[in-house]
């Protein structure tokens, strides 16, 4: 499962805030949902996100393996 619980640290670093996202940047608030309950984005958006933070992939998703998976 792909989280993105480091995107939140990211920007907090950057001093980007989610207002930021939405009103500076156009950023959509239906995506900042999904990043929020790790649902399904897609690599526009994370390109995006890399772009505005000055960052890289993995400093906003992060791969979590499912306990449940054998």
């Amino acid at each position: 499962m792909i989280v993105f619980d480091k995107l939140w640290q990211t920007m907090k670093e950057k001093n980007i805030s989610q207002y930021a996202l939405i009103h500076k940047y156009k950023f959509s608030t239906g995506q900042l949902d999904r990043l929020r309950k790790n649902e399904n984005i897609n690599s526009y958006t994370l390109n995006t996100l890399c772009k505005i933070l000055d960052c890289r992939l993995e400093d906003i998703a992060e791969y979590v393996p499912d306990e449940n998976t054998d």
